[in-house]
C-alpha cells in the first residue's frame, strides 16, 4: 500500500499538469482564432463595426474645445472660473 503513494503523487501529478497545458493551449488557440479577425482594417466596407458612426457609414464628428455645450456649460461654470482665477495673478 505504501509503495503505491509515489505513483499515484505522480499520476495526480502529470494528470493535473497535462489537463492544464491543455486548458491553456485551447485558450490560445482560441484567442488566436477568434482575434485574427479584429485585426482587418476599419471601414464601411469590412465586417468589422468598431462604432456606431462607422456601422452607419458616418464618422466621428468632434467638437472644437471652445464650443457651447448645452444649457449647463460644464467648462464655464462658476466654480472653474473661480479656481481659474485664483490661480492667475
Amino acid at each position: 500500500m505504501a509503495a503505491e503513494i509515489p505513483g499515484l503523487l505522480g499520476g495526480m501529478l502529470f494528470a493535473i499538469v497535462a489537463s492544464s497545458l491543455f486548458v491553456m493551449a485551447l485558450l490560445v488557440g482560441f484567442s488566436l482564432a477568434l482575434g485574427f479577425p479584429k485585426l482587418r482594417k476599419a471601414g464601411g466596407k469590412t465586417l468589422i463595426v468598431r462604432s456606431i458612426e462607422e456601422g452607419m457609414g458616418g464618422a466621428a464628428v468632434f467638437l472644437p474645445p471652445n464650443a457651447p455645450r448645452g444649457p449647463a456649460d460644464q467648462l464655464h461654470t462658476p466654480e472653474l472660473k473661480e479656481v481659474s482665477a485664483r490661480k492667475t495673478p
